[in-house]
């Protein structure tokens, strides 16, 4: 006789819900659904792309929380239908069936519990990740190439736009450096978590049968910053090189300077583009990147200060937040988090919500505390 008993799983994710419909504001998401709707209706909308995009980005993201949000109650009650068919049929499928919805829902509302999480100043803006190889050699310059696809996959499984601005190839293997931008509400406060020194260990490719070999790689995530008006560059404060665009092993793909390199002199920060097709467009993307890193560095500079009267300067980031183990047990762990797979090749092919969720939670708890 079939006992089909998922009450405590049910009544669990029911509290969570609840919990979470207490922080979500349906009122205000439906307002900002309206007035984007609206924006997205104005006959002059597309006279400015970029603008349109953002705008319909947005409308087509507050649309799919809402979307969520709605439906998992009502998921929910045709859940506990589904069990109480599958009791009283005797049905193996359908009691298959509900075990498979428990999972799915488990992980939706999974999901919209760390998003209530993400309230830090700059959470709800677009990300812009650079990932740049550290000691290690090839391998370290081929474990950032690796990084850069787990990103852009993970990037692809969720529909989120993204735009690579700059890479640096190396001589041999994989890349020296990459900055690319995830444009989506919420990606800074996502991705955030994936800031800090990952490790790769595994028998080097590249090097003698059967040796094992360490290399690393440094992940930095920084929010995009809309408008430039926030931090002021004096132009005698700025050097601007420009150059051709290259690809793998050092061939131009252009036939113009429209590469640009800027550095600022008075930090030594140095920023270079090279995706957009003209000059003064990768001028414009890197002077924006460069005064997000400025705003952030004033901001990093003014909380230090505020530590140092405090008397406690500690580091928010350990030298290594994530190691990648590909030789004997085949592990991914977080550090920081205890989180961890048994299926490497499952990660770097962009399977990350679990890492990224699991860091988000860590990273409420610090601050509470």
């Amino acid at each position: 006789m079939l006992e089909l008993d998922l009450s405590a799983d049910i009544q669990a994710l029911r509290q969570t819900f609840g919990d979470i419909r207490e922080v979500v504001d349906l009122d205000s998401l439906r307002a900002d659904i309206a007035r984007l709707s609206d924006e997205a209706g104005a006959p002059d909308l597309w006279d400015d792309p970029d603008a349109a995009q953002k705008v319909t980005s947005a409308l087509s993201h507050k649309q799919a929380e809402l979307k969520r949000v709605t439906e998992v109650e009502q998921r929910l009650d045709d859940l506990e239908v589904l069990i109480d068919l599958a009791n009283e049929m005797e049905d193996e499928d359908s009691a298959a069936e509900a075990r498979t919805e428990l999972a799915a829902l488990t992980e939706t509302i999974n999901q919209l519990e760390v998003q209530t999480l993400l309230d830090g100043e700059y959470d709800e803006r677009s990300a812009i990740i650079t990932i740049r190889s550290g000691a290690g050699g090839d391998d370290a310059t081929d474990f950032a190439e690796m990084l850069l696809r787990m990103y852009l996959r993970w990037a692809e499984r969720h529909k989120y736009p993204v735009k690579v601005m700059d890479t640096s190839y190396a001589e041999g293997a994989g890349i020296k450096s990459t900055t690319f931008e995830v444009d989506a509400p919420y990606a800074f406060g996502t991705l955030s978590v994936e800031a800090g020194t990952h490790r790769l260990a595994r028998i080097s490719p590249f090097g003698s049968a059967d040796k094992r070999q360490t290399s690393f790689a440094a992940v930095e995530v920084i929010p995009l910053m809309e408008e430039a008006t926030e931090v002021d560059i004096p132009e005698g404060d700025i050097r601007v090189d420009v150059f051709r665009s290259s690809g793998p092993g050092g061939q131009s793909v252009n036939t113009t300077d429209s590469a640009v390199r800027i550095t600022h002199l008075p930090t030594g920060i140095v920023v270079s583009m090279q995706n957009e097709k003209s000059q003064i467009q990768n001028r414009a993307a890197a002077m924006r990147v460069l005064q997000t890193r400025l705003l952030l560095l004033q901001k990093e500079e003014e909380a230090a200060k505020k530590k140092e009267l405090a008397g406690n300067i500690t580091a928010s980031w350990g030298d290594q937040m994530r190691s990648y183990f590909l030789y004997g047990q085949q592990l991914v762990k977080d550090l920081r988090t205890g989180y961890e797979s048994g299926n490497p090749a499952s990660v770097f092919d962009g399977d990350l919500d679990g890492f990224i969720s699991a860091g988000i939670r860590w990273r409420k708890r610090k601050t509470d505390d």
